[in-house]
């Protein structure tokens, strides 16, 4: 019989190791996704919170008359018809870090492109034959 009891209390021994060791254990989860969505929620805050005040203005001068272009800023069109009348100024925020510019011939789907300054200006293009050709930037 002291047998019996030297081994039950063996056994209860290690059941409440165990179950600590699984409280632990949880414990160290639940402090993992509080501090995963900690940050999570600050890199969402710093991501809305980028506001630029910068402008570009793109000017299309020669050389686009009577020609179908798209023109695009990182992924977003601007435009998409074809050009009735010259020059084109279109004026856009900025909104990226990064700014790169490309401009499309529909017809022949001829890409351009090119690297916007993080400061903003104005920058004016013409077109001779199949190339487009970055006239002046202020």
């Amino acid at each position: 019989m002291a047998h019996r009891l030297n081994n039950t209390r063996h056994l209860n021994t290690n059941k409440q190791f165990m179950i600590g060791n699984g409280i632990l254990a949880f414990a160290v989860l639940v402090v993992i996704v509080i501090f995963v969505y900690m940050s999570l929620r600050i890199q969402r805050e710093k991501e809305g919170n980028s506001y630029f005040t910068e402008q570009y203005t793109i000017s299309l001068t020669q050389g686009f008359k009577g020609d179908s272009i798209s023109v695009l800023i990182n992924d977003s069109l601007l435009i998409n018809q074809t050009i009735h009348s010259l020059p084109l100024h279109l004026q856009v925020k900025r909104f990226a870090e990064e700014s790169t510019l490309m401009i499309v011939d529909n017809a022949t789907e001829k890409l351009s492109v090119f690297e916007l300054n993080e400061k903003g200006g104005t920058y004016r293009f013409e077109k001779e034959g199949d190339e487009v050709k970055l006239l002046s930037q202020e």
